[in-house]
């Protein structure tokens, strides 16, 4: 049973048309994410079908009952309660349970309402304890915690939160509450990566459905199993995550090319034919095709080449309205020349950050490095010697306010290091893009922005310039103060690229980037040929391109440093935190094997034992069906790593369970305690 369905949408703000021709189900169970070009409507449709906004043509029908969150990019939130209390207004129905159970207890002190009362509360109390209302403060703060706030800000004001401390106190409200389902647009914009990769972990044991816009790869490919990829006119579905959605929309491109040569060539062929008999022996034969070859022009020039695959005359009349008459020979032709290849690809832009300069092999090297402020009296962290050669990437992670744009200003000697140095390489052109665009002066045009850094470019060549950065015509005038978040980061990285840098320091440069354009910058910087600096939560492009990982750990004040992929790291950090969790659990169960036995717990360690011995069978099985599989991987990379994380997972299980029958073991040999 679908919880919404709606044909044929269509939503317009006065004479500018948004979208159309939008048609759609949301299962009971859905992990559904949309995708597209900023501005094609994506928000605007979530808010359709959330009920904010009406639509201005289609039909939209929602189940009996259905309870809605949605939680918009910049949420509003007009509360004068305090986190908590915001927190616990989600779980009214929770609450007034409670409150009816304290009553009960209370009337169950009295001897003539003693009997109603209890029976009236053992029900109660089923269906509050259903509901998790013995855990309801145990959840608020495990949410609360995995969404990165403090138990210090539990009792602060609502008015008192920053505008992305308000949207996460949403979500949180949101999560608690339960709802059929949750829309989400940008979810993951006020969060850290730990914050991110909780909710990713909250939202794959989320019972209801899930429908989310959000330009972070990394999460798609975490959370969903759908993905709609949204144009003007209409909705694809594409099934998979994020990788599987890039592999089939590759695959859905080369066909509709296929199938555009294959069918131009058919339709000329066909059309030498007409002109070589139009007027010989076959003239009938002839004129018959020339007036299919019409309604075959005509349909393609209303449909598209693939819409005509596969179906009836009957079926294609239906779709399109194709004229009776015939066309000449001459107006076939020229229609058919004029046929142009599919244009189901969103416009990108067109990136290059090639250098002419060949930076020396060694280009940072760092000795006893303290980041910070001078008048803080402490560092923001401490650093190993680091070293960074031509040709590598260093992606540096950590919380905000951890120091990661300190750390890129101090390496270009914008602000001094709080002791030790850093030694840069020789022939070294540094190229930096900063997360807040500050190179961009508000007053100026888009035209005397591309000139400030490239004197030598005409006019003209500074609009084909912006071009590529899909800036056209008179948009070029305008002024930076009036650009939307991602065309000044569209701006910011026309003017990185006139650089031709050897080496990149790249603060967030995928901030308000949709994904076509985060997809061709990913797809530019892992074929640059020199070094990468680069500061980021985009999880997708840290784990393509770094080569190492330099964490900054603020509770520790310091900066780890490791060799290997993002996805390598993450696999060894769980390893750790597995072999930590073993380590612990050994030791308190050796801790209660310690104490003297009644014959009764002699017997139930007995047959812990034997379960032990049945649990770690299985799982020697399952590593060893997981290690067969990893020596012969799928072709899919999110397929591999998945694999990789079952087998990590189950290897780990397998050490606490034969850490345990060790221990059991050795406590119920003879002369043991």
């Amino acid at each position: 049973m679908s919880l919404i369905t709606a044909s044929d949408l269509a939503k317009s703000f006065g004479p500018v048309d948004i979208f159309s021709g939008i048609s759609l189900s949301i299962p009971k169970d859905a992990r559904i994410a949309i995708v597209g070009p900023n501005g094609v409507g994506k928000t605007t449709l979530l808010r359709v079908l959330f009920g904010v906004d009406e639509p201005t043509s289609g039909n939209i029908a929602r189940s009996r009952n259905l309870i809605l969150g949605y939680l918009p990019q910049e949420a509003v939130l007009d509360s004068s309660h305090t986190l908590w209390d915001e927190c616990l207004s989600a779980l009214a129905d929770i609450r007034a349970l409670e409150a009816e159970l304290r009553e009960l207890e209370h009337q169950m002190s009295d001897p003539h309402q003693a009997e109603d009362a209890l029976a009236r509360y053992g029900k109660l109390q089923v269906t509050f304890e259903s509901l998790g209302g013995y855990t309801y403060e145990t959840r608020i703060r495990q949410i609360l915690t995995g969404l990165g706030f403090e138990p210090a800000d539990y009792q602060r004001p609502i008015p008192q939160l920053s505008g992305g401390q308000r949207t996460r106190a949403v979500l949180a409200r949101l999560l608690l509450s339960g709802p059929d389902l949750l829309i989400l647009d940008e979810p993951t914009n006020h969060l850290d990566i730990h914050a991110v990769e909780w909710l990713e972990g909250y939202l794959s044991q989320w019972e209801g459905a899930v429908l989310i816009v959000s330009h972070d790869r990394y999460f798609l490919d975490r959370v969903v199993d759908h993905i709609w990829e949204m144009r003007k006119d209409g909705l694809e579905t594409y099934h998979g995550n994020y990788s599987a959605y890039i592999q089939q929309r590759q695959e859905r491109w080369d066909l509709l090319q296929k199938i555009y040569l294959s069918e131009k060539e058919r339709l000329i062929k066909e059309l030498d034919y007409v002109k070589r008999n139009i007027a010989g022996q076959n003239t009938t034969q002839a004129k018959g095709k020339l007036r299919r070859l019409s309604r075959e022009v005509e349909a393609i020039q209303s449909l598209g080449f693939a819409a005509l695959q596969n179906k009836s005359w009957a079926e294609i009349s239906i779709l399109a309205d194709i004229s009776e008459h015939s066309m000449g020979v001459e107006e076939v032709e020229r229609r058919i020349h004029s046929l142009r290849p599919p244009q189901k690809r969103p416009p990108h832009l067109h990136l290059n950050l090639k250098s002419n300069l060949r930076s020396g092999d060694l280009v940072l090297r760092t000795r006893n490095l303290a980041i910070g402020y001078p008048d803080e009296g402490r560092p923001l962290f401490t650093a190993p010697d680091l070293l960074l050669k031509r040709g590598e990437c260093a992606a540096i992670i950590g919380p905000n306010g951890a120091g990661k744009t300190t750390f890129l200003k101090t390496l270009l000697d914008q602000m001094p290091p709080l002791s030790g140095e850093v030694i840069l390489g020789a022939s070294l052109k540094i190229g930096y893009f900063a997360q807040a665009h500050e190179g961009l002066n508000p007053d100026s045009t888009l035209v005397e922005e591309i000139e400030g850094v490239a004197h030598h470019m005409l006019l003209g060549e500074i609009r084909d310039y912006l071009a590529r950065f899909m800036f056209s015509g008179e948009d070029v005038f305008k002024k930076v103060g009036v650009l939307s978040g991602g065309e000044r980061g569209r701006l910011a990285l026309a003017k990185f690229s006139l650089a031709h840098a050897n080496l990149l320091l790249l603060d967030e440069p995928t901030n308000h980037l949709d994904i076509p354009a985060q997809e061709v910058l990913q797809e530019v910087l892992d074929e640059f040929q020199g070094t990468i600096l680069l500061v980021s939560h985009d999880r997708y492009l840290i784990d393509v391109l770094g080569s190492q990982i330099w964490e900054i750990e603020p509770d520790q004040a310091e900066l780890k440093v490791f060799a290997g992929t993002y996805s390598e790291y993450r696999a060894m950090q769980l390893v750790e935190k597995e072999s930590s969790a073993i380590q612990q659990t050994a030791a308190s169960r050796q801790n209660r094997l310690s104490q003297p036995r009644t014959s009764n717990e002699e017997r139930r360690l007995k047959n812990r034992l034997k379960e032990l011995e049945e649990v770690i069978h299985q799982l020697e099985v399952d590593l060893k069906f997981l290690s067969q599989r990893l020596e012969k991987p799928p072709a899919e990379p999110t397929k591999v790593q998945e694999l990789g994380e079952n087998y990590v997972r189950l290897q780990a299980e397998l050490e606490t369970y034969l850490a345990e029958w060790e221990a059991l073991g050795k406590n119920l040999q003879p002369g043991g305690v």
